[in-house]
């Protein structure tokens, strides 16, 4: 290619690095985009978003085969996992088209290919094995993101024992499965597998399950998914798994004893290791934080001049929006705009889409306590909300965290229909340096779901009016 000079040249396409570029466009900087693969990255195409739409397949699924329960009739209800499959890499496809509209339209040039780092403000693309061009730029973004991680003896071979990849695109659904790891990929898949007819059984190293999670809320999560027919192995390693042409054997172990449990398939869950590998990071001096991820400072920047790193590869939590925003962040403070300020992760929510749903933001009640804050907290449960019983959601909690001297909002956790839609309000309460007094004379609709977390809130301080 004829220019390779650029003002900013991002590596990756994600939810990080093409948010980045367009951005870096906006603010009138030349802008390249360098991605290998597919636009949107991991996120749009194998993760947040076509898993979505899976759950949203089993959702249905599941409020038809209870039609009777809202006075409607569904007889001989069914699936196809390969249309349901078909629908999911649609909705990504669809996704992966627009973000590449948004990028023509905002002028990034987009290059196919593997960047790797050379130092001194150069990076190489590469395509098939060999080097065709070389970019210059100040500033250049690595935005590589991350894969699943695997252990010694757990591997995924891709057929009987899955990443989330294989887990995403199913041709049948199997009688049995094994998910190890409790995190939000191993719940999501586990409800979506179970939600289609398979005995899925969860295996968690720790305590409890989605153990990020207020254990108060994780407690009622598992709770409600072992009455519908889940199970749980908490405080359980997975030691090998055996494969054979029927099924896997796997072999647990908890308190020093072991047992075996034979499945069809097993999906592994356990985390995700960052793609630093061959970028070039040791030639342009980029230095790794004790966890293997790329270390930067409160803007992005690297150890090395003009070197930036966002997203996963720069560590936890390794969520698409906490990419998205770091991408802003780094941008803006490139281009020299004023106000821009580092990214306070105590603000960024998590959301799990299992069934029921889990959503929180800033400290577990555990957490606070350790911090040292006096807290007061606040419950409101869903069997007192009238949308929730109108919808046949009866089953849930609003629970919020309080700095019992300030009043602070110090965190908001959730279990039930729809709370990662619900999470926001809080999201937006913590970022605002919101009181109790404040969200307590916030005018909630009626009747929403909403309504719940004015009530937590009234509950913290023994004003709760409908529980």
């Amino acid at each position: 290619m004829s220019d390779t000079n650029f003002d900013v040249i991002v590596v990756g396409a994600g939810p990080g690095g093409y948010v980045g570029a367009i951005r870096a466009a906006q603010l009138g900087l030349k802008t390249a985009l360098v991605e290998a693969n597919h636009l949107g990255g991991i996120c749009l195409n194998w993760g947040c978003i076509p898993t979505k739409a899976l759950l949203r397949s089993a959702e249905i699924y599941e409020h038809m085969k209870h039609a009777s329960q809202f006075g409607l009739g569904a007889k001989e209800v069914s699936f196809d996992i390969a249309k349901i499959v078909e629908r999911s890499r649609g909705v990504s496809k669809q996704l992966s088209g627009g973000v590449g509209h948004l990028l023509k339209k905002n002028k990034v040039t987009v290059i196919d290919g593997y960047g790797k780092l050379l130092g001194g403000g150069k990076l190489s693309v590469e395509k098939d094995g060999k080097v065709f061009t070389t970019l210059t730029s100040k500033n250049i973004i690595m935005a590589t993101g991350a894969r699943a991680k695997s252990f010694p003896g757990l591997e995924p071979d891709g057929k009987q024992v899955w990443t989330y990849m294989e887990a995403l695109v199913p041709t049948e659904v199997p009688k049995s499965m094994l998910v190890i790891g409790s995190g939000a990929i191993g719940i999501e898949f586990a409800n979506f597998y179970h939600t289609f007819g398979a005995d899925v059984t969860v295996v968690e190293a720790l305590d409890t399950i989605m153990p990020v999670e207020d254990e108060e809320i994780s407690g009622m999560a598992k709770k409600s998914m072992e009455k519908r027919g889940l199970k749980f192995k908490t405080g359980t390693l997975v030691k090998k798994l055996d494969k054979a042409a029927d099924g896997v054997t796997a072999t647990l172990e908890k308190g020093g004893k072991t047992e075996t449990i034979k499945v069809d398939k097993v999906i592994t869950a356990v985390g995700v290791v960052p793609n630093v590998e061959n970028i070039g990071l040791d030639a342009a001096g980029v230095k790794l934080d004790e966890r293997g991820f790329v270390a930067i400072d409160g803007y992005c920047k690297t150890s090395a001049e003009g070197v930036y790193a966002i997203g996963d590869v720069a560590g936890a939590p390794c969520l698409a929006h906490k990419a998205s925003h770091e991408a802003i962040i780094c941008v803006e403070k490139i281009a020299g705009q004023k106000g821009v300020h580092p990214l306070d992760k105590s603000l960024i929510p998590g959301c799990t889409y299992c069934q029921p749903q889990v959503a929180s933001v800033g400290l577990t009640e555990k957490a606070a306590k350790e911090a040292g804050y006096k807290v007061k907290v606040g419950r409101f449960p869903f069997m007192g909300n009238g949308k929730a019983i109108a919808l046949g959601e009866p089953e849930g909690m609003v629970k919020t965290v309080f700095d019992e001297k300030t009043g602070e909002l110090l965190g908001a956790h959730m279990v039930g229909a729809e709370v990662t839609e619900l999470i926001q309000g809080f999201g937006v309460a913590k970022t605002l340096e919101t009181t109790e007094e404040d969200l307590m004379h916030t005018v909630f609709p009626h009747p929403t779901l909403s309504e719940m977390m004015h009530e937590s809130v009234l509950d913290a301080y023994g004003k709760a009016i409908h529980f």
